[in-house]
């Protein structure tokens, strides 16, 4: 197998932006995630591997420091809807860090969380850093960009729970929680923004213990200790 400069040219244009949404492509590398990508959904468009296409071809359209065996480029989804069942879900306000969001998406999954929904500031979901955290999960999570406030307030009208994590919030392991409802986790730096503050029923707080000096715990660590607690109950 071949390769020609223009096609070079154009799977290394997939490391900005404004070409996967020109392109409607994202790239994935690694021998598990191009596995991962295969048996999802998605549409794979390419596979090249370092063997066919030469080492310094692949060092070319790599997006990682040390290249790996190989790539595939996979089209992009249509954005999905927001539609609710009964079950947990995960709402992200304003998650701006990508190994944060590839990690969130990697918790989910391990939880069970079949649907994660992104406020419109969150970072990219095909963001190259996203989807090597992801680990494969981006594969297996929904991913659903909304608007936070609205859809907490669809959560209510049918009847179920909004939760929110906050420092001033009450103790996550006293609180009464239900299996079913929205748990939103909020921006690294300054949390849930007001305007989704304002539609949360419940303010968990995660209580750190003994003599910690610690401010806070990093958003997808939170995460982590939230839906566990949720799934223990």
């Amino acid at each position: 197998m071949s390769i020609t400069q223009a096609e070079i040219k154009q799977i290394r244009s997939l490391r900005e932006k404004k070409f996967r949404d020109a392109y409607g492509q994202f790239v994935v590398e690694g021998e598990k995630m191009v596995q991962e990508a295969l048996q999802s959904g998605f549409e794979v468009v390419r596979v090249l591997r370092r063997d066919e296409i030469g080492e310094a071809a692949m060092a070319r359209i790599s997006q990682l420091s040390s290249p790996s065996p190989v790539l595939a480029v996979v089209a992009r989804p249509a954005p999905a809807a927001a539609e609710l069942q009964r079950g947990l879900y995960l709402g992200l306000d304003g998650i701006r860090d990508p190994g944060n969001l590839g990690t969130i998406l990697r918790i989910a999954d391990w939880f069970g969380v079949e649907t994660v929904f992104l406020s419109e500031d969150c970072v990219e979901l095909f963001n190259p850093k996203v989807i090597q955290s992801s680990m494969g999960s981006v594969f297996r999570v929904r991913a659903v960009t909304a608007g936070l406030p609205e859809l907490a307030r669809r959560f209510r009208g049918a009847g179920m729970r909004v939760y929110g994590t906050f420092l001033d919030g009450n103790d996550l392991y006293r609180e009464t929680l239900r299996p079913e409802g929205l748990v939103v986790m909020g921006n690294e730096a300054s949390g849930i923004r007001p305007e989704v503050a304002a539609e949360v029923d419940a303010r968990l707080l995660i209580p750190s213990f003994g003599r910690s000096g610690a401010e806070s715990l990093n958003v997808a660590a939170a995460t982590a200790v939230t839906l566990s607690e949720f799934r223990r109950r």
